[in-house]
């Protein structure tokens, strides 16, 4: 996670393995944001879809902003 950034919690609602593209609503305010499989940290390249996941808006593909840096939570 980026120092000062303000860091969300939100839920996968979908995930496309083939095209390594989901989305993420959040749980502060019901929007959603898409992301790429490169931005999920920790090495993986797919999440399943109801994971509870933290992450930041970033800059995204023209003229919109995308989940960045999404970090599945523990469960529990």
């Amino acid at each position: 996670m980026r120092p000062g950034a303000s860091i969300r919690l939100g839920t996968v609602v979908s995930y496309d393995d083939h095209r390594g593209w989901g989305e993420v609503r959040d749980d502060a305010d019901g929007s959603t944001h898409g992301f790429h499989c490169t931005v999920i940290r920790g090495g993986d390249r797919t999440i399943a879809v109801g994971t509870a996941v933290a992450f930041l808006i970033g800059p995204g593909g023209p003229g919109r902003w995308e989940a960045v840096d999404v970090v599945a939570l523990p469960l529990g």
